[in-house]
């Protein structure tokens, strides 16, 4: 079975860039036909995605989020990051990473989810 974890800084400053990684075993990122995504739930909220990269390295992101989300991928080492830049308080979430079987973004659907990391955002 597929299996996800997530890793990265708990704390950001306003204006820095969140960097998170999650880590796969039990599968391929680039043999798995998968599509690698990153959905976030802020405090008292409902999830929200942000976007994918899927088995051949094409990537697709929220709108909400502008340009502010990149997600890229170390096959090397089985691993896709997310990258979040000029972050706000609003961006206080747990972030989760999973499998999404169809990339339509129906995070209902999706496969297989990480535990989950808490990013708070801090002055």
């Amino acid at each position: 079975q597929v299996q996800l974890q997530e890793s990265g800084p708990g704390l950001e400053k306003p204006s820095q860039t969140l960097s998170l990684t999650c880590t796969v075993s039990g599968g391929s990122i680039t043999t798995n036909y998968y599509y690698w995504s990153w959905i976030r739930q802020p405090p008292g909220k409902g999830l929200e995605w942000i976007g994918y990269i899927d088995y051949s390295g094409s990537t697709a992101y929220s709108p909400t989020l502008k340009s502010r989300p990149s997600i890229s991928r170390d096959t090397s080492k089985n691993q896709f990051t997310l990258q979040l830049s000029s972050v706000t308080p609003a961006d206080t979430a747990v972030y989760y990473c999973a499998t999404d079987p169809t990339g339509d973004s129906s995070y209902v659907n999706f496969g297989s989810w990480g535990q989950g990391t808490q990013v708070t955002v801090s002055s």
